[in-house]
Parts: structure tokens; sequence; C-alpha cells
């Protein structure tokens, strides 16, 4: 314990606490929450169409309280507490002041290294502090996987999809691959949630955007965002945040957390500006949304390996994540019969599990040995370092392929369940109104001095644009 100033031992403060360390994990907890609220409220309701700016917002705005409350409820030692299957933790509640208030500690972490000692991950501050810096992960995983189905989704239905889909598949990715299960002791690596984040959201979002079914053909067709600025607000508090969703991977405010922050902001500026290169010379003109998904494919692949690639291969992953989503999404996806069968609103299959799936590889080939030992407990090194390298790869290509399957076997289980009480997809005549059919409330519902928009009496408003992410009938509608 430490003495107050006035010579008292406070027990507020135990020996094992680093105060240095707890504060910055908790204000890396505020940065990734705020990617999401308002961060991603914001961006979901300006890049759609306005007749659905309300749904998308409040979709996000659900998934961040409903996830919570199952988080502490039962969820958090699920994913990282006591193993119950080798892929899946027993799920308690993190409730108690006991459990809490004391040291951090995920048990089965524990790793025997070859001189027989054994290490368990224990960071230096309290439970509480790890309990709600995980939870704005499983948070943000759900609200990134609502861009495959806005503008359509059945409220109800995601209502009872966000508990459901937490406890039976994140929990599953995080618990296998970060609270000690069978892919963490294999010596996968995921740095900050290449796969148990967005290789997930984007495996299951396309997977709940096939079962769910597509948006009217019009908003299809055309879905132009409501508020190009604002989308750029909540891109900005995307970005911004992500310092600490990487920076606060090592529980520490250590030196590879520094490195994590540097080389997040480096891939994300460069694929922004290979992605925003692509599109005037492909389409004639750069778009801004086709920056800020530039923006976000940057960031994702970044994501597995933020702490463990050199800057210079920081750059390069983000060369590649501004350019092989883009294929994916701007010309593979017109050429490919199923993905257009699908109707994935944001794009997220491209701009999360292309560029996670991306990351986690690239990661597996340029994970530089002397930052890998800075904060994993086993001898890792990517496979153009040489020794085990080419085996590391080879895990980083089986863990992907575990969480793909386990996302559209478990969401397609849970949607299933879900259509025998609730229908998935919204009626006819709410999808053709929109908010104000499904919410009884519109996000521009004013015109003037609290006067209605009547378009006999003001005139009618057109939006035109021949921006290639506007059009559905040019590439894939808005894509984030």
């Amino acid at each position: 314990m430490e003495a107050s100033a006035y010579g008292q031992v406070s027990p507020a403060v135990p020996s094992w606490l680093n105060k240095g360390d707890n504060a910055w994990q908790m204000i890396a907890s505020i940065l990734v929450a705020t990617q999401s609220m308002p961060g991603l409220v914001i961006l979901y309701a300006s890049i759609v169409k306005k007749k659905w700016a309300v749904n998308s917002a409040f979709m996000a705005l659900y998934a961040f309280a409903a996830v919570l409350i199952c988080w502490v409820l039962l969820c958090y030692r699920m994913a990282f507490g006591d193993e119950l299957l080798p892929f899946w933790g027993k799920g308690a509640p993190a409730l108690g002041q006991k459990y809490l208030i004391a040291q951090a500690r995920i048990p089965e972490s524990t790793y025997t290294h070859e001189d027989g000692t054994r290490e368990t991950v224990e960071p230096l501050y309290p439970m509480a502090t790890l309990v709600y810096f995980q939870f704005t992960f499983a948070a943000i995983t759900l609200i990134l996987l609502a861009g495959s189905v806005l503008g359509r989704m059945n409220i109800k239905a995601w209502m009872a999809f966000v508990p459901l889909w937490l406890i039976f598949s994140y929990t599953v990715g995080a618990f296998s691959l970060w609270g000690g299960g069978f892919l963490y002791h294999w010596g996968v690596i995921d740095y900050s949630g290449g796969y148990v984040i967005h290789l997930s959201s984007g495996i299951a979002g396309l997977t709940a955007a096939y079962w769910v079914g597509p948006r009217l053909k019009s908003d299809r067709e055309r879905f132009p965002p409501n508020n190009v600025l604002l989308m750029l607000a909540g891109a900005g508090l995307l970005w911004m945040g992500w310092s600490g969703f990487n920076g606060g991977a090592p529980y520490a405010a250590n030196i590879d957390a520094s490195m994590a922050m540097l080389n997040t902001n480096v891939c994300a500026a460069t694929s922004l500006l290979v992605w925003t290169s692509l599109d005037a010379v492909y389409f004639g003109k750069p778009s801004v949304i086709g920056a800020v998904q530039g923006m976000m494919t940057g960031l994702v692949c970044i994501t597995p390996g933020a702490g463990l690639v050199q800057s210079w291969a920081a750059i390069v992953m983000g060369i590649l994540s501004g350019s092989i989503p883009w294929v994916s999404m701007m010309i593979l996806h017109k050429k490919f019969a199923p993905l257009q069968k699908v109707d994935d609103t944001l794009g997220v299959f491209h701009t999360h599990a292309v560029a996670g799936l991306l990351g986690g590889l690239l990661t597996g080939l340029l994970a530089e040995p002397e930052l890998c030992d800075l904060i994993l407990s086993v001898n890792t090194r990517g496979a153009f370092y040489g020794g085990n390298g080419g085996m590391q790869f080879l895990k980083q290509m089986v863990a992907a392929l575990f969480v793909i399957g386990w996302n559209i076997v478990s969401t397609t289980l849970i949607l299933l369940f879900i259509r025998l009480f609730i229908p998935l997809r919204m009626p006819e005549e709410q999808l053709a109104i929109g908010d104000d059919a499904v919410h009884g409330e519109e996000a521009y519902a004013l015109w003037g001095d609290g006067e209605k928009y009547d378009p006999s009496k003001h005139g009618r408003i057109t939006e035109t644009t021949e921006s290639p992410y506007v059009n559905g009938a040019r590439g894939v509608t808005i894509n984030l």
C-alpha cells in the first residue's frame, strides 16, 4: 500500500498497483468506447440514406448498452475466465467487489517456459479496469457487424440477436485467441483483434445479411449518405480512438504500446492515400467516402500485428490494405455473383473480413522477433525472419479458418432460432417509409422554424452525384 499525503497508508493504492498502467488502460478504454459511442453512432447515422439515419444510429446505441450488461453478468468470464472447453470459458458474473478490486488476472493464460518457469498475464491494475477495457472491444464488434444489415433488419430481431451472438460467437473467439484457449496456447498472434473483432464481424455480418435478406430495390440502387461532413466527424473519432484500441493491447503503458500507436496511424494514413489514389485513377476523381474506407482498412489491417511489426512494415501493410480490399470491393464484387446476391449494406465483409484476414496473414510474415519478445510468452517470429516463422504463418491461416467457420455456423443458427419467433426483416411498409414507421421519429423531421417539410410548398429536394460509392448500379453502394 502507498502512504497518503498525511502519512497514512491508503487501501485504494495496493502495492501491486501501477498508477501509470492503470491510468493509461482507463484512457485507452475511453478511447475505444468513444469509437462506438459516439463515433460509429454518428458515422452510421450520417452515411446511410436519410430515411434510415435514426434506425442505424439506434442499432449501434442499443448494442453498446446491451453488450455491457451481458458482459458483466456472464460474458466477460466466458471470454477471459476459467476454462470450460478449449475454446470457451466458464460464464459467471463479474460484479462482486472482491473480484473487481483484486489484481487483474487472466487465469488460463499461464504458460510454461522452456526453463520450467510459469507465467500468467497479470496486469498491474484492478480487474475492474480489465473488465471494462475488454467490454469496449466486445461492443464495437457487434456494432461493426450491424453495418451489414442496416436499412432492413427488424429492430426486435436485432435486440434478440445482440446478446445471443455475444454469448455464442464473440466469447468463443475471444477465449480461443486471447483468454487462454487452444489458439492462444498454440501461439497464434492476434495483437488487438484482427481475427477476434474484424474477421469475426465481417464474416458474421455477411452471413447475417444473407439470412435477413436485402433492402428494397430502390435503396440498393441508390443509398446516398445524408451528411458527408458528419460522416467525417464519426470517422475521425474512429481513427483517433484506434490509438487506444491498439495502444491498450499490451495491458501496460510500455514501449510496445508506443510502437503500436505509431504503427496504427502510419498504416491508416498509407492505406487512405493508396485507396484515394486508386479512386482518382480508376474513377477520375477522389472520393471522401472512399478515403474513409481506405482509412478503415488500414486500421483493421494493422490491428493483428500493431506492436509486433516494424514501422516500415506498417507502410507495406498500408499499401496492401489500401489496394487489396479496394480490388475486392470495387472490382471483384461486381464480377462475383454470390457476393452481389448478398446485400452487405456497408460492405463490412470487404473492409473488415478481407482487411482483417490480410492483416493476420501479414503479421505471420512480418512479426519482428525482438518486438515479439517484448510482450509474447513464446519465441515468436514472422516467416520473413526465418526460424519457425513459416510455422507461424500456417498457424495464422488455421486460426482464420476456425474463426470463419465458427462465425458462419453460429450466426446462422442464432438467426434461424430467432426467425422462429420474430421476422428477421422489416415488413414492406416499414421498409418503404423508414425511421418514421419504425420508431415514430425522423432525423430531419423539421423544416425551418418547427415546420414539417412539405414538397408541395418547399420544392422537391434532389440529390445528384457520380460517386461510385453512392449509386449501387456502379458498384457496391456505400461500403465501410
